[in-house]
């Protein structure tokens, strides 16, 4: 197995902090949202899991936490991937912002934002080696989204 970049390890954690920040309860910014947008919230966090469980199992033996890919995986382009690049960081980042605004927490749905961020960086990181190892790449990449369809 190799050992990951240095970068990598840097990306993850600074994910994995805010991770543990995100689940720190803070009180301090809570905000005035509508029942109905919080049940919203609710709906659109939930539905973040689930794209996270299901890209997880197509991804399958190819997942790493870490953004450089596994030297013998695959280039996966069916199922969620066939509409999104990275759709794990894609259920993430709509799990973090609708479970905070079901929770009407500002802190949380700022996190959730600081991880799009985060997000979008190591995404562009990824994507550079990805096109690298995979002569197909940029292709794909004008066929679909970074993290939502036609975005």
């Amino acid at each position: 197995m190799k050992i990951p970049a240095r970068k990598d390890g840097i990306f993850v954690g600074i994910q994995l902090l805010l991770f543990v920040i995100y689940c720190i309860p803070v009180a301090v910014a809570s905000v005035d949202i509508h029942d109905f947008v919080k049940y919203a919230g609710l709906v659109l966090g939930i539905c973040g899991l689930l794209i996270i469980a299901l890209a997880i199992l197509q991804l399958n033996r190819n997942l790493t936490p870490f953004p450089t890919p596994k030297e013998n995986g695959t280039l996966i382009q069916t199922g969620l991937y066939k509409v999104v690049r990275h759709p794990i960081y894609s259920g993430i980042i709509l799990g973090a912002i609708g479970f905070g605004v079901a929770l009407s927490s500002g802190w949380k749905i700022g996190i959730g934002s600081a991880l799009w961020l985060l997000f979008f960086v190591k995404s562009t990181y990824e994507e550079k080696l990805l096109t690298t190892q995979y002569p197909d790449y940029e292709d794909y990449q004008q066929r679909t989204g970074r993290f939502f369809p036609f975005l």
